[in-house]
């Protein structure tokens, strides 16, 4: 390959990957954190801050039962369409989400529906919107941003992809020379340049599969209104219903009949969908009427695609009652919802056990490991040999990577003990003053230091997670692991690895600061003095000099 496009390539790859990089350790750093989306919630679960042991969730079909009934006698906008969620571990209440009139989302739960008059009219999804794994998903796919994140995320995988190809080219003439080229010694510098390359290089599949995937979720709307006016002539949106939902929209009768019972919705959908099929929450479309339709939602284990569903005519009595409308459960579903479900399952990591899923874990730090070594490296790169004073946007840019990528490492810590101290209040509070805060003191000191401590502070805020723990729930590790709850433990240990993580950055950061090049943006501020006595060095003490850098 010509040196002119291997230029350009590399061009390409360290711009790209510059203006996406804050953002995409953010997605990557928190999309970590949600491959255990379940197990957050278990983590956050009332039963705990209240001292009672685990338990096993019954899915009681008769109280799904009761619970519709209830519901829309006090909310009746909720027959025309409900979503109904089964207890599960860390969630013991059945809840439900529709949409009124307005076309607003409105939410309740078993629980409220049984207080009094006021809990029952209490709709409001505060607490579900600001609930910490609610959050960190946002997090992942939109930055939090409430209007338009999830578009600027979408944007941003598509850079995200230029930069992998980039690389790939980069890499690829050779390849055989990087992959296990990494060579640590006194060259700091080209020792972290062969490691981000050996990391990427291997993890090259699972960025692959985020960054394509990731572009198709995020700007799935923008890309369905495209498709609209260039090819489908205005008509794409009637198809899309049919082409990605199991059970399409239903109109009313207006003939008042009882919608079957949730146990035989369960033991059709169960038959349907096979032994693999575990039934976890429902759609039902027009509750009580004669058109009544059920949409059993569940997982299939042993399965890529392993989200399904089942649609069910519901209306006891009539001549369609119990009979499929759709089934898109894994081996029976079509093409179409086929490839999304496996989609999403590539991109989350749902379709394995804990091993795949731990892989998923790994592949996610260390991808935001790269975004903010790669942004080091070319700070680095750009530096002005024996030039004391090196440009203020190397620096600028040096302080902000600092403080976004180490920020959003003690936000996310933070929000684990926010979510046991303030149950109620959204942790979305608590990230976004922790991050806000991490940026101000990263712009306010020197960069080198602010980078020694602000990981030295993201240690500590890794720490509070087990310390929270163990004070507000007394699930420390010493009763968690005997007890056999390692869903909490794990978050324990995980909390614990980091803060060792952080600590160990920190000494590296430090080391680098005292040992290396007094004019690089890393190194220790030097006296005056020691400045001054800086001179241009000639011949061949300066080649040495510039090689063991």
């Amino acid at each position: 390959m010509k040196t002119a496009t291997l230029r350009l390539y590399q061009t390409l790859h360290t711009w790209v990957g510059l203006m996406a990089g804050w953002a995409l350790f953010i997605a990557f750093f928190a999309g970590a954190v949600t491959v255990f989306h379940h197990e957050l919630h278990v983590w956050q679960s009332p039963a705990r801050l209240k001292g009672s042991a685990p338990v096993e969730a019954t899915a009681d079909p008769a109280a799904v039962d009761r619970f519709m009934q209830k519901l829309v006698a006090i909310h009746p906008e909720a027959a025309a369409s409900a979503y109904v969620i089964m207890p599960s571990e860390g969630e013991p209440n059945i809840s439900a989400y529709w949409q009124d009139q307005a076309g607003e989302w409105q939410m309740t739960t078993d629980a409220r529906l049984a207080g009094n008059a006021a809990m029952q009219r209490d709709t409001s999804r505060d607490h579900v919107m600001g609930e910490l794994s609610a959050f960190l998903n946002s997090l992942h796919y939109s930055l939090g941003i409430p209007v338009g994140g999830i578009y600027f995320m979408g944007a941003i995988s598509v850079l995200y992809g230029l930069a992998l190809v980039s690389g790939v080219l980069l890499h690829l003439p050779r390849l055989k020379k990087d992959l296990f080229a990494v060579r640590p010694g006194r060259n700091l510098k080209r020792f972290w340049m062969d490691t981000h390359n050996v990391l990427g290089l291997f993890s090259l599949p699972f960025h692959l599969v985020f960054a394509i995937t990731g572009a198709l979720f995020c700007l799935s709307l923008v890309l369905m209104m495209v498709f609209n006016t260039l090819t489908f002539d205005g008509r794409l949106f009637e198809a899309v219903p049919t082409a990605t939902t199991a059970v399409p929209e239903v109109a009313a009768a207006g003939r008042a009949v009882p919608t079957l019972p949730t146990a035989t919705l369960m033991q059709i959908a169960r038959e349907h969908g096979g032994e693999r099929f575990t039934p976890e929450s429902f759609r039902f479309q027009r509750y009580g009427d004669a058109n009544a339709v059920v949409e059993v939602r569940g997982t299939s284990t042993q399965a890529l695609g392993n989200l399904g569903s089942v649609g069910i005519h519901a209306a006891s009595g009539e001549a369609n009652a119990g009979q499929l409308t759709a089934n898109q459960t894994a081996g029976a579903r079509d093409s179409n919802h086929g490839l999304y479900s496996a989609l999403y399952a590539l991109h989350f990591g749902t379709f394995g056990e804990l091993p795949v899923r731990l892989v998923y874990l790994l592949a996610g730090l260390a991808g935001a490991f790269l975004f903010y070594s790669g942004n080091l490296l070319w700070i680095e790169s750009r530096r002005k040999l024996r030039q004391a004073e090196q440009p203020r946007v190397h620096r600028l840019l040096a302080q902000a990577t600092v403080g976004v990528c180490i920020g959003c490492c003690i936000g996310v810590a933070l929000c684990f003990p926010a979510a046991l101290l303030w149950p109620e209040r959204a942790v979305s509070q608590t990230y976004f003053t922790a991050f806000g805060l991490a940026c101000a003191w990263a712009l306010l000191r020197p960069p080198v230091r602010a980078a020694v401590e602000l990981l030295y502070a993201a240690a500590l805020a890794a720490l509070t997670v087990p310390l929270s723990n163990a004070i507000l729930t007394g699930d420390h590790l010493l009763h968690s692991i005997p007890s056999g709850h390692w869903i909490i433990a794990g978050f324990d240990l995980g909390a614990l690895a980091l803060a060792a993580g952080f600590v160990a950055l920190a000494r590296a950061t430090a080391r680098r600061a005292r040992s290396g090049p007094a004019e690089s943006v890393w190194a220790m501020p030097r006296p005056a003095r020691a400045q001054r006595s800086v001179r241009p060095a000639t011949g061949a003490k300066a080649m040495s000099g510039t090689e063991t850098r």
